[in-house]
């Protein structure tokens, strides 16, 4: 079976439609519902139900996606293997990002590993843990820095502790609580609070610490930039780690309130699958990632 007919087969399902997916790919509509029609032959099943209501995913449809996927992805990683053979000198790198690695230590060592090797063309998605972890076993990515308490003990996984911070509790420049010394509980649920999906370990610290009433986050984000922007121009709280606020902390946009340091803090680790090689330029960037986070 060529993977050809397999890439048309996840692209028809990925854009939802024969037109769109034909025109993602540079094919005309007849070729790939043909393309589509020779897989399920040779398979010796219905894919696609064709009922008129769209794209909709037969049992077997539903079983081979997910083998498709699979295989494209080894296929993909084989000839990225293959090309970074040779110095890394090309091929690319598929990496996944917690919000606070992904606005703290990241930046710093996809910054190192552009510079030594400018050839690897790499990807980052920023994401929640649950995304990045199923991503990680589909095999799009190779490798994931993110908050790892809910997955040290996940037998599928390789977790490698980095780094521990407190968080600390923020606002806008100018906001009614910023530099008040006699915050309370009771003042601080007057505002709504803006947050990252914390993991369900550390709801209850969530609400030891920051007592409030349901909902206990108001407004929720993974991307801690798009949190902080939002902050800016609002009187919403947030959450961060400290050395993920310094910048706008300098600035005067953002202000540090005198809040214990006992907000759920951030304990992320690189995350890989529990058995399978890395490619050479993962290992590289994992090598350039433990001294940044020893740093």
């Amino acid at each position: 079976m060529e993977l050809k007919s397999l890439r048309h087969f996840v692209a028809l399902v990925e854009h939802q439609g024969f037109a769109r997916a034909g025109e993602a790919i540079g094919l005309s509509q007849p070729a790939l519902s043909r393309s589509i029609q020779n897989l399920e032959q040779r398979l010796g099943c219905e894919l696609v139900s064709r009922s008129g209501k769209g794209i909709e995913l037969t049992p077997q449809g539903e079983l081979v996606l997910e083998h498709a996927r699979r295989l494209i992805a080894g296929s993909t990683a084989m000839r990225n293997a293959l090309r970074q053979f040779n110095n890394l000198e090309a091929g690319e790198l598929l990496i996944g990002g917690g919000p606070f690695p992904a606005a703290g230590l990241l930046p710093r060592v996809l910054a190192a590993f552009n510079s030594r090797h400018p050839g690897v063309k790499v990807r980052l998605e920023v994401q929640h843990w649950v995304a990045l972890r199923e991503q990680l076993l589909e095999e799009t990515l190779e490798l994931f820095v993110a908050d790892i308490r809910e997955l040290q003990n996940d037998p599928l996984l390789k977790v490698t502790p980095l780094q521990q911070q407190p968080s600390r509790l923020f606002c806008r420049a100018g906001h009614p609580l910023a530099n008040r010394s006699d915050l309370t509980p009771a003042l601080l649920a007057q505002y709504p609070l803006a947050c990252f999906r914390v993991p369900d370990a550390l709801l209850l610290d969530l609400r030891r610490t920051l007592p409030r009433d349901d909902p206990q986050i108001s407004l929720e984000c993974d991307n801690l930039d798009v949190l902080k922007r939002m902050v800016q121009h609002c009187d919403a709280l947030s959450i961060g780690s400290q050395d993920t606020l310094q910048d706008e902390v300098a600035a005067g946009t953002l202000v540090l309130l005198d809040w214990p340091d006992l907000m759920p803090g951030t304990s992320f680790g690189l995350v890989t699958r529990a058995h399978g090689p890395l490619s050479p330029a993962a290992e590289a960037f994992i090598e350039l990632l433990q001294v940044n986070a020893a740093d």
